[in-house]
């Protein structure tokens, strides 16, 4: 039993810090979507509708052959009215612990229906995205930092996603509000930063 005292000493050193980031972040996530959900209608239509703007008027936006995007939940940056726009579109359905992505355009007959955790998400019988046709993946996140590390709601969906070699290269817009771009977000040694972050003020790129 003794010469198990060094090994549980190390597993303990490295268990601490972990659960010391981990924390952190649960603390910053409750505020900031206190925070989110307290904005009002009139102002966080505002807000939305400026990230929007931000994004069309992107050129890596507007030349995509198909971008992932996402259905706002929990007062999320709404990206509806770029998903009015009659071009290919990937949206997520949560499977287990993965999201599988759906094709989907505005006219097309595949429907929308609400899903896990009530977020509306595509039907599982419509047809799935070809990843080598997807040219951006706008990110939903509780906040962003300025170095592109994102603080996501804990369930890792997205950070799997981004592991996956068929997903890795494609550049990755973290979607927040100004007030959810910080300075530095904790993180833990398997996070990696975004390509970017757009929010009402702006597009902010890596350089």
């Amino acid at each position: 039993m003794a010469t198990l005292q060094p090994v549980l000493a190390m597993m303990s050193d490295t268990y601490r810090p972990t659960t010391k980031i981990q924390t952190q972040k649960a603390k910053m996530r409750r505020s900031l979507l206190k925070a989110r959900q307290a904005m009002p209608p009139q102002v966080w239509r505002q807000k939305c509708d400026r990230i929007c703007t931000q994004l069309n008027q992107w050129s890596t936006f507007q030349s995509a052959r198909t971008v992932l995007a996402y259905c706002s939940f929990r007062n999320e940056p709404d990206l509806s009215p770029l998903l009015a726009q009659q071009r290919s579109w990937g949206l997520p359905r949560c499977q287990g612990k993965d999201l599988i992505w759906h094709r989907w355009f505005p006219t097309c007959s595949w429907p929308l229906r609400s899903g896990t955790y009530g977020i509306t998400e595509p039907d599982p019988t419509s047809p799935t995205v070809d990843p080598h046709k997807v040219d951006l993946i706008l990110v939903p996140a509780v906040a962003c930092d300025v170095r592109g590390y994102r603080l996501g709601y804990g369930g890792g969906f997205y950070d799997r996603m981004l592991t996956y070699p068929h997903w890795q290269g494609k550049p990755t817009i973290g979607i927040v509000f100004e007030f959810a771009r910080l300075p530095k977000i904790p993180k833990n040694s398997w996070d990696r930063p975004l390509s970017g972050i757009c929010t009402e003020s702006g597009l902010f790129l890596a350089h």
